[in-house]
């Protein structure tokens, strides 16, 4: 096998290990992206292309429960997602942190610019302010 199909098999196999699923929140103009498994620079396109495809969205609740794993690649996505949203008067929340994603947000000082809550659930039923 040549080397540089060795190096496609390879990324695509990484490329599955991040699933990004869309469904609307409770209140207009909401939309939850749950993500499941590792977020970094080989799996980050599911998650790009749905951010992509929301970003007329009021109000983005990533539910991050799922996630095992986050490299920067991952938190500059949110990053800059928030930025365009909070711009446009929207807003980017997470849900459902758990170590070591956590990690990566906290020292980083990210989670001092993201609302963060405990699931999906509290963050849909907080007030939009």
């Amino acid at each position: 096998m040549e080397a540089a199909s060795r190096t496609e098999t390879a990324r695509a196999a990484r490329a599955d290990r991040l699933r990004v699923e869309t469904r609307p929140g409770r209140r207009p103009g909401a939309v939850v992206l749950t993500l499941d498994g590792e977020l970094d620079h080989d799996t980050a396109e599911p998650l790009r292309d749905a951010l992509k495809r929301n970003s007329g969205a009021g109000r983005l609740v990533v539910d991050c429960s799922g996630l095992r794993f986050c490299d920067s690649t991952g938190l500059n996505l949110l990053l800059r997602t928030r930025l365009r949203l909070t711009a446009a008067g929207g807003h980017v929340d997470l849900a459902g942190l758990r170590p070591p994603v956590d990690r990566i947000f906290e020292i980083t000082g990210a989670l001092k610019v993201f609302r963060v809550y405990e699931d999906v659930d509290a963050a849909l039923g907080a007030p939009e302010a």
